[in-house]
């Protein structure tokens, strides 16, 4: 069948590797940084990635014969990779709820942004940030909210213990320090 008559995916199909999708009518929690983080990349993909890119096709077509041509054909499969990705962050930043760690106002619970450490059963201390899954990198101990360890954690108060599953199995958790720091 040819590709002109094929429905475009609006599903999760856009969705890069390793980025978890947004559970069913859940809102795209993210801080205003990670929010910034997204505008940016879209900006700089619609005002200069893409413009670059069709401006090398354009030289390309004009040669002639686009069956052997590189520039023409690595151009077009550019094209394709940067407009999935201007979808993608485009339906992320309709669906952003922008939630700013430093106005929590209940600051004595886990929530959304929340920095919390807590130590596991074997009294090993681990310190996380809960943030929006667009936020979240597990190399600077920040740990997306639909993550099963925030799951956990949410709504706990400082010197509750939480249980949550993990791979090894269950694991009780103790809340030691809840703090709500400035966004970056």
């Amino acid at each position: 069948m040819s590709k002109a008559f094929t429905k475009e995916s609006d599903g999760d199909d856009d969705l890069p590797e390793g980025v978890s999708a947004i559970p069913k009518g859940s809102p795209n929690y993210v801080t205003p940084a990670g929010f910034r983080r997204l505008q940016d990349e879209l900006r700089q993909l619609t005002r200069v990635e893409r413009p670059k890119v069709v401006e090398v096709v354009s030289w390309a077509a004009g040669n002639g014969d686009r069956s052997e041509n590189g520039d023409y054909i690595y151009g077009k499969k550019r094209l394709r990779e940067i407009d999935r990705r201007i979808r993608f962050l485009t339906k992320r930043l309709e669906a952003a709820r922008v939630v700013d760690p430093a106005a929590q106002s209940n600051t004595d619970q886990v929530f959304f942004g929340a920095t919390v450490t807590y130590a596991n059963g074997r009294g090993e201390e681990k310190t996380i940030t809960i943030v929006g899954i667009d936020d979240s990198d597990l190399a600077h101990d920040k740990v997306s909210w639909i993550a099963p360890v925030a799951r956990a954690l949410m709504k706990a108060y400082e010197g509750d213990t939480v249980q949550f599953r993990a791979p090894g199995g269950v694991e009780t958790l103790e809340v030691l320090e809840i703090r709500y720091l400035a966004a970056e």
